[in-house]
């Protein structure tokens, strides 16, 4: 008994030793910054006055309107965006699927290309294609449905809209890699059993596919909710949250506050640890959701 003891704290040992350096770069990297972020969201001030405020900053997010419309225009984004997204990438998934497609290799390369693409890129490719003499406003034009350029991008709506199309253009790429994965690690023996039952197309599709490839769309739901939350890349070059505030983002109000406006870290850190809670509070309810047993 002694011998075996001691081996099993011999690979207790050496596991420990094999998980500790990236525990430490865990720790250090991460869960470090989250407790100092947390004690500086306790104090009020410019950058070079700081003073301990308890929960002032917190109470703050309550009264400052534009934190106000900064958490509307994300919600906005985050309830069109990704259901569409989601929708796009299985879609696409489905027709990748397909074994008796042809140059799957090419097909996939391009659904994904967006997604490789730099975020600042895929921006600018989006503001210059929608500015006054974009190829849009040029379309338009020559068509004859409008008769002078229109300045989408400082338009409250239009450039919301132009936002979403951006990031669903850039992400269900993305998530169409998942959603493939997915696909091809379902048995094709179920599915030829539910042939031989007599089983329809959209039969197979909602009874034995996405019942499958639920953990799948849970997966992809959670990243793609918490991504839209910390939105920043796309709003900041395609619109920099105008016109006014209208499509001004958290992130990009947090970057504000600690970069643009006179430095307030403490405030900007109590927005962090709000965007934290909300993707904590929608996650949990996702899982919640998505782990009933049918």
């Amino acid at each position: 008994m002694t011998k075996k003891a001691s081996l099993e704290q011999k690979y207790r040992f050496s596991g420990w030793m094999f998980v500790s350096p990236a525990a430490a770069l865990i720790f250090v990297l991460n869960f470090y910054p989250m407790v100092q972020a947390f004690v500086l969201s306790l104090h009020g001030g410019l950058a070079n006055n700081l003073r301990f405020a308890g929960f002032k900053n917190y109470i703050r997010l309550f009264q400052d309107d534009v934190f106000r419309s900064s958490v509307i225009n994300v919600f906005v984004y985050l309830i069109f965006q990704v259901p569409i997204m989601l929708f796009f990438a299985l879609v696409l998934a489905s027709l990748l699927n397909n074994p008796h497609l042809k140059y799957k290799g090419v097909f996939r390369t391009m659904v994904f290309l967006p997604c490789a693409t730099a975020l600042v890129s895929s921006a600018l490719i989006f503001k210059s294609i929608f500015s006054p003499d974009g190829l849009i406003n040029v379309l338009l034009m020559k068509e004859g449905i409008i008769s002078s350029p229109v300045n989408f991008l400082a338009h409250p709506v239009w450039a919301k809209i132009i936002i979403i199309f951006c990031i669903t253009w850039r992400w269900t790429g993305y998530n169409t890699v998942f959603f493939l994965a997915g696909l091809q690690n379902i048995d094709s023996g179920v599915y030829e059993a539910a042939i031989i039952d007599g089983a329809s197309r959209k039969q197979m599709f909602f009874k034995i596919t996405l019942p499958l490839l639920r953990p799948v769309i849970l997966l992809t739901s959670i990243m793609s909710i918490n991504g839209t939350l910390q939105l920043f890349d796309e709003v900041k070059n395609l619109t920099g949250g105008g016109p006014g505030n209208a499509t001004i983002t958290i992130s990009q109000y947090i970057y504000n506050l600690s970069f643009v406006y006179n430095p307030q870290f403490g405030y900007a850190s109590a927005i962090s640890y709000a965007i934290l809670i909300m993707v904590a509070l929608l996650s949990f309810v996702q899982l919640k959701v998505g782990d009933k047993k049918q």
